[in-house]
């Protein structure tokens, strides 16, 4: 587990075993952990240059405190990640400065096979300095959002994520619980009738946009970097994220399972969900469905909010839920 640290598998391996047996030689280590003497030898080398080991006059070898030690090691990767970053940055608008006036080729790549558009659809949300922003349709070709593990971790570092799902995404088996387990982590999400492509834009550095199916029968798409088609995709998704309904659910999975019991005063939150679903353009089977509830039940809790909020119709239902908060207004 130490690798990240630059540490080898015999250098971990010798460093444990002498926490246990301080005062240590060589040759006792190559016998504990079977290993001949000449990699212990090697790895006891490697751990004292990085101050893991002492080493007696008498060879005896001790392992110095892992808080101390490890911490300095750890501290001093952080360093150099961070110097790491401040060259992508340099490095990043030195490339930008070379692309001007370069020919097309230099600023379009195209990326074929499914492994290949995996890989450039992290890359590109890694890269993000500030925000991510995508169009999400399906089918998923190369990545579903629960294997999306670039995103927890752009949003760790400060990253914002916004996305629009085309309504027909929220018809996918798990994509609420996904989509309550994004809203959790802060990514904003909206839903639109139809969106015209996949998209992710890292600021406005980088844009993936998956195409369709190569005649070989592989998926491709085309990594594009600052230009005048990157800034018309920059603008479409601006375009549409105005005029698309904002996605709002309460929680689900194990915080909250779906209940059948009504509030007194207001809605609850399976009232809420139901609400931002059938606000969204979801039928109410699907809406039911993603749910886990049956249609005779969904049809009950709205006939109980409509009563609720003193309306007759599902459209005077929709102006009542949002002019009193009980879903996010558009």
């Amino acid at each position: 587990m130490l690798d990240v640290l630059g540490l080898e598998p015999d250098d971990e391996r010798v460093y444990r075993a002498l926490l246990g047996r301080p005062n240590s030689t060589a040759p006792l280590l190559a016998d504990l952990l079977v290993l001949p003497q000449a990699r212990v030898d090697t790895a006891l080398s490697r751990l004292a240059g990085w101050g893991l080991v002492t080493r007696s006059a008498a060879e005896q070898f001790t392992a110095a405190p892992p808080a101390v030690a490890l911490g300095a090691l750890i501290s001093e990767r952080r360093d150099g990640l961070r110097m790491a970053e401040q060259a992508l940055v340099t490095f990043a608008e030195e490339h930008r400065a070379a692309m001007t006036g370069n020919s097309i080729s230099d600023l379009i790549e195209v990326v074929t096979g499914v492994d290949a558009i995996r890989h450039r659809f992290l890359q590109v949300q890694q890269a993000a300095r500030t925000q991510v922003r995508s169009f999400i349709t399906a089918p998923f070709v190369a990545l579903p959002p629960e294997e999306n593990t670039a995103e927890p971790v752009a949003i760790g570092r400060g990253v914002q994520f916004r996305a629009v799902l085309d309504r027909a995404v929220l018809g996918e088996p798990g994509i609420i619980d996904d989509a309550v387990d994004s809203l959790r982590r802060g990514v904003e999400l909206r839903v639109a009738d139809q969106l015209p492509m996949k998209l992710v834009l890292a600021d406005a550095d980088l844009g993936l946009v998956p195409l369709a199916v190569t005649p070989d029968g592989e998926p491709g798409a085309v990594l594009l970097h600052r230009s005048g088609l990157l800034d018309a995709l920059d603008a479409l998704f601006e375009t549409v994220w105005r005029t698309a309904q904002p996605l709002a659910l309460a929680g689900t999975g194990a915080d909250a399972d779906p209940t059948v019991e009504f509030g007194t005063t207001g809605p609850t939150d399976l009232d809420r969900r139901i609400l931002a679903l059938l606000l969204a353009g979801l039928t109410d089977l699907t809406a039911a469905t993603q749910l886990g509830l049956s249609p005779r039940t969904l049809h009950r809790r709205l006939r109980h909010l409509m009563d609720m909020a003193g309306v007759r119709t599902r459209m005077q239902l929709g102006g009542h839920a949002v002019r009193h908060g009980w879903v996010e207004p558009h």
